[in-house]
């Protein structure tokens, strides 16, 4: 139920009708967030693109930004107690999922364009390392009770340590992390490029152009993910500092920003020049005709198949 002007707004008791803004704006950013998270999944289920590897680690990215535009939605601004707890927990696991996948998908490219490897048999691994830690990250908090309310959703309570140590401090450094990574990849790229002008090698040609393309997508990525983390951790700080006093133009900002993960991953990795040329209601129509229709299996040759034909033939015209 969404606070109205009799209910009480913890953040706001002097206006409650911030607290029914801070509840609308967010379940509004999250219900974009879903959508474009579900379109993620669809095109790539849609199009059969999780049978590439760097698409399959994207699908993977899609679900963890799918429940964690779910914990924006989760009711209203709530008080102290088990279901405030869940959502704070809710919404810290599933935020470090989406920032490790993100990690994941960044390393995957360097070994790509770098090393020249393939890190395909390592998918398993990249699981664990995808749900297993942010699951122990994300139940660190409950040892000394520090999930409650805090500001327009439930998350860790005003610790300003615990914040940065859960998640502010490896956010960033994390950010950082994929700014460097990302500068070497080009820096890398560029210098391959210019040794294979000059010469003309189909296999290597089409490579180029699939690194380039991967690249041009996910290089502006640190930069997007800053922009929405910025305004969450200064209203983080402010709450720090003036407990009591939170800033409604900031709080505003944050419950803007941050839900913003799954609408992101829908610009930087569903924008790419393929998956815009195919979104066409007639190669939409022929891709999903494709998904739902059974086509024929191909039976194994058996070689006794044609005698038995013959004999079957054979009893058939002894009957006239």
């Amino acid at each position: 139920m969404v606070y109205n002007e009799s209910a009480e707004c913890p953040l706001f008791p002097d206006n409650p009708g911030h607290c029914d803004a801070l509840i609308h704006l967010r379940r509004g950013i999250s219900s974009i967030s879903l959508i474009g998270c579900l379109f993620m999944i669809v095109v790539i289920w849609l199009f059969k693109k999780h049978v590439a590897f760097s698409q399959r680690l994207i699908l993977y990215l899609s679900i963890a930004a799918f429940f964690d535009s779910i914990a924006y939605l989760m009711g209203d601004i709530r008080p102290d107690g088990p279901m405030c707890d869940f959502q704070a927990w809710w919404l810290t696991f599933f935020d470090w999922c989406v920032l490790v996948w993100v990690c994941i998908i960044t390393f995957n490219l360097f070994m790509n364009v770098v090393k020249t490897k393939n890190i395909e048999r390592f998918e398993i691994l990249f699981h664990l390392i995808g749900w297993v830690v942010p699951a122990i990250i994300s139940f660190l908090p409950f040892s000394g009770n520090h999930y409650g309310p805090a500001g327009a959703w439930c998350w860790i309570v005003n610790d300003l340590g615990w914040r940065f140590g859960i998640w502010y401090g490896p956010l960033f450094i994390a950010i950082i992390g994929l700014v460097v990574t990302y500068v070497y990849i080009i820096v890398t790229l560029n210098r391959r490029l210019s040794t294979w002008q000059g010469t003309y090698d189909p296999d290597s040609e089409r490579q180029a152009a699939m690194l380039k393309d991967d690249i041009k997508s996910l290089r502006a990525y640190p930069f997007i993910y800053l922009a929405a983390s910025i305004f969450p951790l200064i209203n983080r700080i402010q709450n720090a500092a003036a407990p009591d006093d939170p800033v409604f133009a900031l709080v505003i900002l944050a419950a803007l920003t941050a839900p913003l993960h799954g609408a992101m991953n829908a610009v930087v990795f569903g924008m790419d020049r393929e998956t815009l040329r195919k979104l066409t209601p007639s190669q939409i129509k022929v891709a999903f005709m494709a998904r739902v229709t059974k086509t024929a299996e191909i039976q194994e040759f058996d070689p006794t198949e044609p005698k038995r034909i013959n004999e079957s033939l054979s009893n058939e015209e002894g009957q006239y």
